[in-house]
């Protein structure tokens, strides 16, 4: 495949017209080729009018053809997709592989070691997709949590509620692995070609259910409601892992139990393992008006039907720490993440269209290992505290605490809702936000909003609203791992994604599940095999 990248055309334009400017960039017809396809198309809002940026792919037909073509311009070059292959290990395990956390990384570890013959054993604290929704729907309704069932535990991890965004900083060549995985389960085929590609929440569950039904059909074990109890160790090396259901051998166990696993690093902690501090971030959900933002960031074209909804990303660097904008949700909704009794936490999400009335963000400011003095439990225990504030200044029954934007930049605490009407599903109660947190991290906010207005006009608008607190951002916890991915504490542990603090984000946490799985198929060889 040749890519011939960067075509720049105006909204009016369509597919056909990128296709025939590719073409006539590399002095072919399309009598002379086998095929051409869209292969990204992002959006240039930078200067005036958007214009859409096309990169599109052609077959020549002609194995090694492309090399004539690639340099005829800076934009075209040659597309390689390296094949995903495992070489088989020589060590016979003896035990089928466990995997711990069902979330994006655990899903992928699990799926990679049912393709490769090894019929892992799943374990997972929360239930399975139907009863998880209706755990949470019943917690939105009447404020009765479930600790084992909710936003960040369960069938699909906490990626299942965040709007299904397959954005990523990472380059590795196994995110089109991901990608091809979910485009077969079922996810809409138009997160292959798109720059920010989203699945929606509401798709992104049965394309969740879908690779679980594979992982079954190749001899995968998957017991719901089953918590990490404890590990089995002799001489640093893992022989089994005790659960609420009692123990079960095994000599691999790939850890993925995601950010908010409190109970199992403490558990983790107590069996040897060293808990390093790692960066995270604390702040709230910033909502507008999804046209407000429309209108910032189109112009005069906001509305337009070839444009997506408007996203945007926002960083200011306040002394030494950053102050951005994370998870952004267009067109979504906040949504109340706790996962602890008596604590307030936030997050947000969107549906696959995406159509709702509000534009809502995670509006942070970073804070390091060394405001914990290395210490993971310290940084734990100030997430705690950050939550029982935000439940306390919500006067309880989860709901949470909120105000305007031009409140919190003066320290008002009020909150009166015009246009933007705070969408977290629990309620919300005017309050200080400021108040809720240590001084330092207010003020930083209070810098990056105004820093964000100068970036996107309209961004502390006088109806916008806050509702706090986001805490979740990233796991606070690191685990280390060696060159194999082993943990260096206990042989045959394999920490892995987003809690273990190797991941950020489906994509993210998805490659290194499968990185995980990886190293485990070319070390062991399964039974039988």
């Amino acid at each position: 495949m040749l890519l011939v990248k960067e075509i720049r055309l105006p909204l009016e334009s369509g597919q056909t017209q990128a296709i025939d400017v590719a073409l006539k960039k590399i002095r072919l017809t399309r009598a002379q080729i086998a095929g051409a396809e869209i292969y990204k198309i992002s959006v240039d809002a930078r200067h005036g009018r958007p214009n859409l940026v096309y990169t599109v792919a052609i077959d020549l037909g002609q194995k090694g053809a492309e090399r004539f073509f690639e340099g005829f311009a800076p934009s075209v070059s040659i597309l390689n997709r390296p094949a995903f292959t495992l070489k088989r290990g020589a060590h016979l395990i003896e035990h089928a592989p466990v995997v711990c956390g069902f979330g994006p990384a655990g899903l992928f570890a699990a799926l990679v070691l049912a393709r490769q013959g090894f019929c892992p054993v799943v374990l997972e604290r929360g239930p399975e997709m139907a009863r998880r929704m209706d755990a949470v729907r019943c917690f939105y309704e009447t404020g009765n949590l479930d600790e084992n069932a909710n936003i960040q535990f369960g069938e699909g991890g906490a990626g299942t509620f965040s709007d299904g965004k397959l954005t990523t900083r990472i380059h590795d060549p196994l995110c089109g692995f991901v990608m091809d995985t979910l485009l077969e389960h079922g996810a809409p085929k138009e997160i292959a070609v798109r720059q920010k590609p989203h699945i929606g929440t509401d798709r992104l569950r049965d394309v969740i259910v879908s690779i679980r039904e594979e992982i079954l059909s190749l001899g995968g074990q998957i017991f719901f409601d089953t918590p990490l109890t404890g590990l089995c160790i002799k001489n640093k090396r893992l022989v089994g892992v005790r659960t609420s259901r009692g123990e079960i051998p095994c000599e691999a166990l790939v850890l993925a139990v995601g950010h908010s696993a409190r109970d199992t690093f403490e558990m983790l902690a107590k069996s040897g393992l060293v808990l390093q501090a790692k960066p995270f971030s604390v702040g709230f959900r910033a909502e507008h008006l999804q046209s407000r933002i429309e209108e910032s960031l189109y112009h005069e074209a906001a509305g337009h039907p070839a444009l997506p909804r408007g996203e945007y990303q926002l960083s200011q660097h306040v002394g030494n720490r950053c102050v951005y904008t994370f998870c952004m949700c267009p067109g979504g909704q906040v949504v109340a993440a706790a996962s602890e009794t008596g604590r307030v936490v936030t997050n947000g999400m969107s549906f696959h269209a995406r159509d709702g009335k509000n534009a809502n963000a995670a509006v942070v400011v970073s804070v390091s290992d060394r405001d914990f003095q290395g210490d993971a439990r310290k940084a734990i225990e100030f997430q705690r505290q950050l939550e029982q504030r935000a439940f306390n200044a919500g006067c309880g029954d989860y709901v949470a605490p909120a105000e305007n934007v031009q409140s919190f930049l003066k320290g008002e605490g009020k909150l009166h809702m015009t246009d933007v009407q705070a969408s977290y599903s629990r309620g919300v109660r005017a309050a200080d936000l400021g108040a809720l947190l240590p001084k330092e991290l207010a003020d930083a906010l209070r810098a990056g909003l105004n820093a964000f207005e100068r970036k996107l006009r309209g961004y502390t608008a006088p109806e916008a609203v806050l509702t706090g607190l986001e805490t979740r951002t990233s796991s606070p916890v690191r685990l280390e791992r060696g060159e194999n991915l082993e943990s260096l504490d206990v042989l045959g542990l394999y920490p892995c994604g987003e809690g273990a603090g190797y991941a950020g984000g489906i994509m993210s946490a998805a490659v290194d599940g499968i990185r995980v799985a990886r190293s485990i198929v070319e070390f062991y060889r399964p039974m039988g095999q």
